[in-house]
């Protein structure tokens, strides 16, 4: 398997992931997703917001790359994050309309990205604006597998607390 076909499967994985994690925050009651739970993000909500926030900072920044130009120009188009515990919905099923539809751009635009692409050198700054320049391809592996296996592990913690079972894939 090539390394973009692993993107690619971790790409599917991560949005099929996301249909269990909200389908579970769906069975819960708006106070329930809101309740500070003393997780770094404090509640489900939270939680969910900030991996959307991390989603759209890496996005924005994957977008200087001139494959992905086109591909996340939408991204480009959405308001920077202020800071990594925004709240940018409130409304669960706005934040999950919104994390569908962030899946399906990051999908096309992994599945657009040849090997090649994956070679390139992107300059870029952190939220404190302190400058990187670090290959394409470690920087993906570690937007698709890391920080969501972290904070998304986090907010199935925190559902199964609640009485909500996300799951685990079987293979």
């Amino acid at each position: 398997m090539s390394l973009k076909q692993h993107f690619e499967l971790m790409a599917e994985y991560n949005r099929w992931m996301n249909e269990r994690v909200y389908g579970a925050a769906g069975n819960l009651s708006k106070s329930a997703l809101l309740e500070d739970r003393r997780a770094f993000f404090g509640s489900i909500l939270g939680t969910l917001n900030h991996i959307v926030v991390g989603d759209t900072i890496w996005l924005k920044r994957f977008a200087a790359q001139p494959a992905s130009a086109e591909p996340l120009r939408e991204i480009t188009e959405l308001a920077a994050p202020k800071n990594l515990n925004q709240i940018i919905f409130e409304d669960l099923d706005e934040l999950y309309s919104h994390r569908k539809w962030l899946d399906e751009k990051i999908i096309k635009w992994i599945s657009g990205l040849t090997d090649s692409d994956l070679d390139f050198i992107l300059s870029y700054q952190n939220t404190k604006g302190v400058p990187a320049t670090k290959r394409f391809s470690p920087l993906d592996l570690s937007f698709l597998q890391s920080s969501k296996l972290i904070h998304r592990g986090q907010v199935t913690t925190l559902l199964s607390q609640s009485g909500e079972d996300v799951g685990v894939r079987i293979c």
